[in-house]
Parts: structure tokens; sequence; C-alpha cells
């Protein structure tokens, strides 16, 4: 008797110990969301809708993202029109409050930068342009600290009991982050001032942050894919020009770079436009580490 007494005497008070808290779920439209969230939460349950060697503008709403989503606290995705073919399909399938419009729940980055290249409107026939400017913003590592910050403080929304936490690996992240930033800007001197030619607008900001200019475009339109008049007129147009190299990002086909590199002499260098665990490039950090060190390996090479 006195052995169940105790028994249910334990039970009653773990009956009225509270829960442990359980772990966050987020959902990434993109990698990179999923690694700064990953950073600032790293006990949350975190994945990503697509991967490095995907399209964003371009996947299926499966019906495994839609479970996902409908299981998240919060949703981070870029934003600026990027997801605009699939995210509303699965917000609306999902019937997840917390993530949809206008929730606390659902963060668009390029909501909380100031974005380049928008426009007051789209004229026709302009190829796959967002008129709430370039969604690609985190190449620019301080945009990127300034969508860590809100992140930090929507995290600490959807789980009150650990914001002091998330608020506190937020500012050990910012710090380490500004000592980076300024290491990448000294390693990243022997590329002010060069030329690229380029497939689509992906690296836009980070070559803006490092001084590096584009000369010519892969597509004749944003989203519109090479044709072979465009790719003519490119040969002539950079002849006499010495760009690094001809870019383009790894999820995108190489061979109109190819081709252009074979009557140019130019080469061609693929470069992952997000992080990719799959690669070795687990963090944001480490991408950023990855790409100037792709870019200085063609200067020390031309």
């Amino acid at each position: 008797m006195r052995i169940r007494s105790k028994l249910t005497g334990l039970a009653l008070v773990a009956a009225l110990l509270p829960l442990p808290a359980q772990a966050l779920e987020i959902f990434a439209c993109e990698p990179e969301w999923a690694a700064l969230a990953q950073a600032l939460a790293p006990e949350a349950r975190i994945s990503s809708a697509t991967h490095v060697f995907q399209d964003p503008h371009y996947i299926e709403a499966r019906p495994s993202l839609i479970a996902r989503l409908r299981r998240a606290d919060l949703a981070v995705c870029s934003g600026a029109s990027l997801e605009a073919g699939w995210l509303p399909a699965l917000q609306q399938r999902a019937a997840n409050p917390k993530v949809q419009p206008g929730r606390a729940g659902m963060l668009f980055a390029a909501e909380q930068v100031e974005t380049i290249d928008q426009l007051d409107h789209v004229p026709f026939g302009a190829g796959d342009v967002h008129p709430e400017g370039n969604p690609h913003l985190h190449l620019d590592p301080e945009r990127l600290r300034q969508v860590a910050a809100v992140l930090s403080s929507r995290l600490g929304q959807a789980d009150p009991d650990r914001a002091a936490q998330y608020r506190a690996a937020y500012l050990r992240w910012s710090l380490h982050w500004q000592q980076r930033m300024e290491q990448w800007q000294e390693r990243a001197a022997p590329l002010r001032g060069r030329t690229l030619i380029v497939q689509h607008s992906t690296f836009d900001y980070f070559w803006r942050w490092l001084g590096l200019e584009v000369i010519a475009d892969l597509e004749p339109k944003p989203g519109v894919p090479p044709t072979p008049g465009h790719l003519a007129s490119l040969v002539e147009r950079v002849s006499g020009e010495q760009p690094l190299a001809i870019v383009h990002s790894w999820y995108q086909d190489p061979k109109s770079a190819h081709w252009l590199a074979e009557k140019t002499g130019l080469p061609v260098l693929g470069l992952p436009s997000t992080t990719a665990p799959e690669r070795g490039i687990e963090t944001l950090e480490q991408l950023f580490d990855h790409l100037l060190t792709q870019l200085l390996e063609q200067v020390s090479e031309s």
C-alpha cells in the first residue's frame, strides 16, 4: 500500500510540473533562411522547401511541403514574389493560420530591407522581373544581418519562453558576423573594379557589395533562357573586354555559358546561390567564404 501511495504521489507531482517547451517548427522557403534560423534557434526543427540545385521560382507544391507548412510555428521566405508561383498554394492547402500573409508567423525577408531594382510598373514583355525589387537579398551580408534582427524578434513572439535566448543568440551572431564582413571586404580588395558576364540577377547584391560590375547577361530578358541570337551578339559585345568569368548558378544549365566561353576564351564559373549542406556548405558563413574563394581563384588565374 505504501509503495502504491508513493507512486500515486509521484504521478501527481509529475502531472503538476510544467511540460518542457516543445521545439519550434520552422519552415524555410530557401536554404539560406533555414541556415539563418539554425544559427539563431539551434534547438528548432527546421526544414527548407528548396535546395541549391533548384530554381526557387519554380517548385511543385508537394504534399510533403504542405504537411511541413501545416505544422510550422514560423515560416521564413524571401518574398518580393520569388515564391509567388507556389507558396500561396501551400498556404491555402496547409490552412495554418500562423503562417498566413500578414501574420507574425509569416516572415518575408524582402519586406524587412530596402531591395534593389524596384519598379513602379512592369512593362509588357519585360520577362521575369520583380516589381518589389530583387529578392536575392541574402547575398548582401549587411541586409542579411537586418533580416536576422527581425527573425530573432519573430522567434521570440512564436516562442516567448525562449525569447531571451533568441535575442542573445542574435547578438552573438551579429558581433561575429560584423567581424567576418570586415574580413571578407579585406579579402575582396583584388576583385573591386573587375567585370563579369552573368546569367540572371541572382548574385547582383553580392556583386554590388564587392564592387564588381556586370557588363552582360546571358539572358536576353530576366528569366528568359539564353537564345542563339542573343548569345551571338554577346561575342562581339565583349570583344576587347577582360571579364573575370562567365558566372552561372549551380541550378542553371551551363550549356550557354560554355558556348560563349568557347567563342571568347573566357572561363566559366559555377557558383552556389545558397547554402548547400550536401556539398559541405552548411552555414551562411561557409557560403560567403566559398564564393569569395572561387572568385579570387579566378583573379589569380587571370
